[in-house]
């Protein structure tokens, strides 16, 4: 059975049983402490913890999911994939465990001939939270299941809650008998290789508080409306159906597998280690596929981040298969076309996600031979030490800043005859984890407490009329000061406003929210709000978070919401604008020139695209008189609402990291030329854009460049400002404005000629020094040693030159060299050593370090050449002193 077949029986059973088919949500979680949906419950949260009533009673999904906690496990077991499909069927205050249990059963054991999933009733086998009777009793009624493969198990697996007060419960777990050859007897509690988990369901039906762990909190009793939760693993269905030994080899997974093993030239199957390899190329590939099709693009950070590491894992393994070209336009290929069936936005977007991912790839081979390289000279110097474990430092150095894998590490060190210090490496990989944990945490403790609007929300969603408005009357509908309602609010006070409708438009889209007032209709009660921030805190609701600036605001009063109109008309201006330069640059680039990203308020925007490389001078002149001249063209913008079906058909762009409904508004720009689903505010006509000035363009990625324009007044004002600034030059340079680049370029050239000359005098008198310095020397003990300041000099290279020039005119004698200088008004040491001096324990980085920590800094190098440096210019002499207490102690 296909994997595409299962998930469409899946889809059928419960829609023929009431339930609204609900597609699946981004991979991009929509909840800011998540990176990604890493369960197929999480789009409904919000309708499961009341925060937002759920538009249907019943509902069901296939659901994307990506978890990467487990990612050194991938390809080692059965169960763990980055990239899995999770089947789900909810029920919001509806139907609870019977029918849920019912339902479950149903499907599994139906034939495959009458709708199915055809399993036999006797290899499936049920867990249920050790307390939950009545559980048992519906397994017992609807399964006719025996007393054995009915286990009790406790809350670390059968308990479920999110860790924090609210919806909690138990739940039960449906497990697959694989057989003897798999494993022991005994059911899910002995062996969870052997018996594999298909199905869990969740019976949120108790309220808990006083949460201080996962399984340790007060139950406050019922919840008022009970909620199913339940979801069956895909992947580990579509294994168990397709008769193979495990999630790599299913349909949707073992095409890439294949592409492996044959660009490899080994066989599946045939060396353990090949076969993880193999699995976890496969996993990736997939993983990164999907990731990519919903818009993560490869970075140092966040979700770019995660997918960065897929990629690079993916060359890893390739490499360690014994491949070392590029790879991806044969795997990624393969993993499009198996999973196209269930997912056609892969073919229609693969041009975009093919170069993303080939040119990570190319750029992650030139990494590995630049690590490589400083690899080698690590295996060199570790070797010369006469020492057989490589630093764990400078492996970790190589994995954090290089991005070389520490398994890409090892082998290149065992092939030297090396180990590497692992103890080291993983404690400073711990460090790392425990930093990034540790932010982590203070940024989902510094997260807004949502459950506070959840009653506001109940009343209905928020009306928005600022497209056609910009003051609207309405009332109080809520007041939130720290994340507790309250009734009222007093001058002075920050406070989150919440009202029936408002003008102001809250931030989304990549367009900042507007600025205004909140203003009293009531006149025997005025206050005033000076509006600071507009939000949607959950889906639904509009915030006002602004400052109380006179008066009293209670909840039931009427306001008006009451925009400002010259802040509103250059936030139009730029969002349209961008819109512009979007159309412009997919004119001049090609489709593939993809926007991810946007930011715009008035007077500025910018713009993030999918691109790899540099656009030219002449590029970004197009770019910026095509953007133009659509604005002299006076286009109407025209914003229409409809079907996302429809708007899609029309060629709208539905852009990543946005969530849309069913109905969606399209914002038109010169016909074809720019449609866009937006929710963002806009110009009537392009005219009333006035003027985009592309500022510039940069990389932010591997991928990914950004674009910058001024709008409007704002783009008026730097014309102006670079007018001036010519206007300046042709009269201090005396030269017409169209010879000004030919005058400064002759200017630069002569200014070049006369700092290499300056620069010569001067190395020519730095090198009349020497003979004096070296003059200077003196016998401490059997050590030759020179220790003095120069002076005041231009940098430190100078001083670096003085040192190395000394030291050559020492003789073959032990000879340490340390002279001091005042660059620029700081103190700086550098200490020179020949092999003689080093050989009597004389290292220059130990005496730079020395020297440094007297003039009040930091310093240290190698052993035959090391600097040092401070605060203290007057310490100097100390410092040197030092180095001479030094070397006669030696």
């Amino acid at each position: 059975m296909l994997t595409a077949d299962i998930r469409q029986r899946w889809l059928t059973f419960f829609e023929d049983r009431g339930h609204t088919v609900v597609p699946s949500a981004s991979l991009v979680s929509e909840d800011p402490t998540l990176l990604f949906t890493v369960a197929g419950m999480v789009p409904f949260i919000p309708y499961m913890s009341g925060l937002v009533p759920a538009p249907f009673k019943r509902a069901t999904s296939v659901q994307k999911c990506i978890r990467t906690l487990d990612i050194e496990e991938v390809g080692k077991t059965t169960r763990h994939g980055t990239f899995f499909q999770m089947n789900g069927n909810f029920s919001f205050g509806d139907y609870f465990k019977e029918q849920a249990i019912e339902f479950a059963w149903e499907l599994l054991t139906t034939s495959e001939a009458d709708g199915g999933l055809g399993f036999d009733e006797r290899d499936l086998w049920v867990t249920v939270y050790e307390d939950d009777d009545e559980a048992i009793a519906f397994w017992k009624k609807t399964a006719g299941l025996p007393d054995h493969k009915i286990q009790r198990l406790g809350k670390d697996s059968n308990y479920w809650s999110t860790g924090q007060p609210g919806p909690a419960g138990p739940c039960s777990e449906i497990f697959f008998d694989r057989g003897p050859a798999y494993g022991r007897d005994g059911g899910p509690a002995a062996d969870e290789d052997r018996y594999i988990e298909i199905w869990n369901l969740v019976f949120m039906q108790y309220l808990i508080a006083n949460v201080t762990s996962k399984y340790d909190f007060d139950v406050l009793g019922e919840l008022p409306r009970k909620n199913i939760d339940t979801g069956m693993g895909l992947e580990r269905v579509a294994f168990i159906k397709q008769g193979v030994e495990n999630l790599y080899e299913i349909d949707q997974v073992r095409p890439v597998l294949d592409m492996a093993a044959a660009l490899s030239g080994r066989s599946y199957g045939a060396v353990h280690d090949d076969d993880v390899r193999m699995r976890v190329v496969a996993d990736h590939v997939r993983s990164a596929l999907m990731l990519m099709s919903d818009g993560v693009t490869p970075s140092n950070e966040g979700r770019g981040y995660v997918l960065r590491r897929l990629l690079r894992r993916t060359v890893r393994s390739m490499r360690l298969l014994g491949v070392d070209r590029t790879t991806f336009p044969e795997l990624f290929p393969a993993s499009r076309d198996a999973m196209k069936a269930a997912y056609p936005e892969l073919e229609a977007d693969y041009e975009r996600i093919s170069r993303t991912a080939y040119a990570e790839e190319e750029a992650f081979l030139r990494t590995l031979t630049g690590g490589t390289t400083i690899l080698d000279l690590a295996v060199s110097k570790t070797k010369a030490e006469k020492s057989v474990a490589l630093a764990g430092d400078t492996a970790f150095q190589l994995h954090d800043t290089y991005g070389f894998p520490i398994d890409l590490t090892v082998e290149i060190a065992e092939e030297a005859g090396l180990t590497v210090d692992r103890e080291a490496f993983n404690r400073l990989m711990t460090e790392q984890k425990q930093r990034a944990k540790a932010d982590a945490k203070s940024k989902k403790l510094g997260a807004h407490d949502l459950s506070a609007f959840a009653e506001f929300r109940a009343a209905g969603e928020t009306v928005f009329t600022g497209y056609t408005e910009l003051e609207t009357d309405s009332r109080v509908l809520g007041l939130i000061i720290d994340g507790t309602s309250v009734n009222t609010a007093v001058a002075g006070e920050l406070v989150e406003v919440v009202l029936a409708e408002t003008s102001l438009y809250a931030e989304s889209g990549g367009q900042e929210a507007d600025s205004g007032t909140i203003i009293s209709l009531d006149g025997s009660q005025t206050f005033e709000v000076e509006v600071l921030d507009v939000q949607k805190p959950v889906k639904g609701l509009i915030s006002h978070r602004g400052r109380v600036t006179s008066g009293q605001i209670s909840i039931g009063d009427a306001a008006r919401s009451v925009v400002d109109k010259n802040w509103r008309k250059g936030a139009t201006q730029a969002h349209s604008a961008t819109h512009i330069v979007h159309a412009a640059l997919r004119e001049i680039l090609g489709s593939t020139a993809h926007q991810s990203g946007s930011y715009n308020k008035a007077g500025y925007m910018r713009l993030d695209f999918t691109w790899s490389s540099p656009l030219s001078t002449e590029t970004k002149s197009e770019i910026e008189e095509i953007s133009n001249t659509a604005v002299q063209a006076d286009f109407d913008v025209i914003t229409r609402e409809m079907a996302v079906d429809e708007a899609k058909e029309l060629g709208a762009m539905a852009l990543f990291g946005e969530k849309y409904g069913d109905v969606v508004r399209m914002v038109e720009i010169g016909g074809p030329w720019s449609r866009e689903l937006c929710g963002g505010t806009h110009v009537v006509h392009t005219s009333e854009i006035g003027l985009i000035n592309l500022l510039g363009e940069s990389s932010i990625g591997s991928t990914n460049r950004r674009v910058e324009s001024l709008v409007g007044a704002d783009a008026f004002r730097e014309f102006a400002t670079e007018r001036a600034i010519v206007s300046q030059l042709t009269s201090s340079l005396k030269a017409p404005r169209d010879e000004l680049v030919g005058r400064i370029s002759s200017l630069s050239a002569e200014l070049k000629a006369a700092e290499k000359k300056i620069a010569a005098y001067e190395a020519s008198a730095l090198s009349s020094r020497v003979p004096a310095i070296v003059a200077n020397a003196g016998r401490v003990g059997a050590v030759t040693l020179v220790a003095e300041s120069v002076g005041e000099l231009r940098s430190s290279d100078d001083l670096r030159m003085l040192v190395t020039s000394v030291r050559e005119r020492l003789g073959s004698d032990a000879a340490v060299v340390a002279l001091a200088a005042d660059v620029a008004g700081k103190p700086v040491v550098i200490v020179a050593t020949n092999d003689q001096a080093r050989a009597a324990a004389l290292k220059a980085g130990s005496l730079a370090r020395l020297a440094a920590g007297i003039l009040g800094g930091g310093g240290g190098g190698k052993d035959d050449l090391a600097q040092g440096g401070g605060a203290n210019v007057a310490a100097i002499d100390e410092a040197l002193s030092g180095i001479r207490s030094a070397v006669a102690a030696a």
